[in-house]
């Protein structure tokens, strides 16, 4: 064999060769791609083979098809039926037994509602609500809402809306009650600590604009030696993506004006971007610190650390206020800085929303709302069990309310008077 038919049979082996290969990985992508496309029916087999294969051989799924069969064939308005309402109806309580407040399914009109929610442009009467004791509950009325101004508080127990009790009601159908057009009025009945017998709130819808956060300067007086100091108040109301810059800006602001005392107010915060919380911390925080864990099913932990933006390397004195609508990312936050040893709590228990959700697409627009991790503090503390605890712990009674006094602010006043 001559160098040039060596040559040209090395081009056609590499020719068959590479031809080889290109229909092997055709043939193993198509094997991936069909394993991965599988019905979703196979993909639960897999798991439960895999997991633990008696438990599958336990459920009977007979039962829900012969519980379909009965009503198509003997339900009296089986004529009108709404399969695709059977079926949505179906997959919720599926998802509502995992007695998970934060886990639900959505059709796609409460899909719809959901994202509308997130973005921000959404009508309604503006509080956050969650589920504490297995009664619908107030977390907190947000900042300049109908629902503030109508004067919902913190912890009110709802348990009527309009005419429909809310009795074992999940969260994502207590919003789809209270939302609706702008000018609309919706009648909530409310049990409220230290009142007699239900309230009956109305509150008139609106368009919902929360801002970011708002500042103020305030003046620190003890009691004792008559000392007067200057402290700047930022007052957080959400962690949305704005709320990175305006954070920044009004550190910005505070450090212009040469105060070195902060009063954070996390009151009524009900959280929002984890990604917001991480960097607001690092502002305080040296890098590395660790902010937040996740904790997911397996133990698995992931860290979230600070980015060390660290501006005021121990000569800040800082009192962050919290309540009972302090939730989420407001708690990541207030639970960071006082274990790092920046930070004073005052005020009151926190809700203990320490969970964290995905919202996975499923088909026609439908979607599912899972609980897939709990956060932890840097210590390791769950959020979830019970809140957080503050360091000075500072009620309002209904006196203050009726004299609109804040002894949670004063309080933090002469705690930061005294530093």
């Amino acid at each position: 064999m001559n160098i040039i038919t060596f040559m040209s049979f090395i081009k056609k082996s590499t020719f068959v060769g590479g031809l080889v290969v290109i229909v092997i990985s055709v043939f193993i992508a198509g094997v991936f791609l069909g394993y991965n496309e599988r019905p979703e029916a196979k993909k639960v087999i897999s798991i439960f083979n895999k997991e633990n294969p008696a438990v599958l051989a336990e459920l009977d799924f007979d039962s829900f098809w012969k519980i379909w069969n009965v009503i198509e064939s003997k339900y009296v308005s089986n004529n009108v039926l709404d399969r695709k309402e059977m079926l949505w109806g179906a997959t919720a309580g599926l998802v509502k037994s995992l007695g998970d407040p934060y886990s639900v399914f959505f059709s796609p009109e409460e899909a719809d509602l959901f994202e509308s929610s997130v973005r921000g442009d959404f009508e309604g009467v503006g509080m956050e609500i969650g589920i504490r004791d297995d009664i619908l509950t107030v977390i907190a009325p947000l900042k300049d809402t109908p629902a503030e101004r109508a004067g919902l508080k913190s912890g009110d127990k709802i348990l009527k809306i309009d005419d429909v009790v809310t009795n074992d009601m999940g969260i994502d159908e207590a919003v789809r009650l209270i939302r609706g057009e702008k000018g609309t009025e919706v009648a909530l009945s409310v049990l409220r600590k230290g009142e007699e017998g239900a309230l009956q709130v109305s509150v008139v819808r609106d368009v919902i604009k929360v801002p970011a956060l708002e500042t103020e300067r305030k003046t620190a007086k003890a009691k004792d030696d008559g000392g007067v100091n200057d402290v700047f108040v930022i007052h957080l109301y959400n962690f949305s993506a704005s709320s990175i810059e305006s954070f920044r800006n009004a550190l910005g602001e505070m450090v212009n004006s040469g105060e070195s005392k902060l009063i954070i107010d996390l009151r009524g915060n009900t959280g929002g971007y984890l990604e917001a919380a991480v960097d607001i911390a690092s502002w305080f925080l040296p890098a590395g610190e660790i902010v937040a864990k996740e904790r997911f099913n397996n133990g698995e932990e992931h860290l979230y650390r600070s980015k060390g933006y660290n501006i005021f390397n121990d000569n800040l004195k800082l009192v962050i206020l919290v309540n009972q609508g302090t939730a989420s990312a407001s708690e990541i936050l207030a639970g960071a800085l006082r274990e790092h040893g920046k930070a004073t709590l005052v005020g009151e228990q926190t809700y203990g929303k320490g969970s964290v959700q995905e919202l996975v697409d499923i088909r026609d627009g439908s979607a599912l709302k899972l609980t897939i991790a709990r956060w932890l503090t840097p210590n390791g503390e769950s959020i979830s069990e019970k809140g957080l605890e503050p360091d000075v712990v500072v009620e309002f009674t209904k006196e203050d309310l009726e004299a609109e006094r804040d002894p949670q602010m004063d309080r933090a006043l002469e705690i930061l008077s005294k530093m």
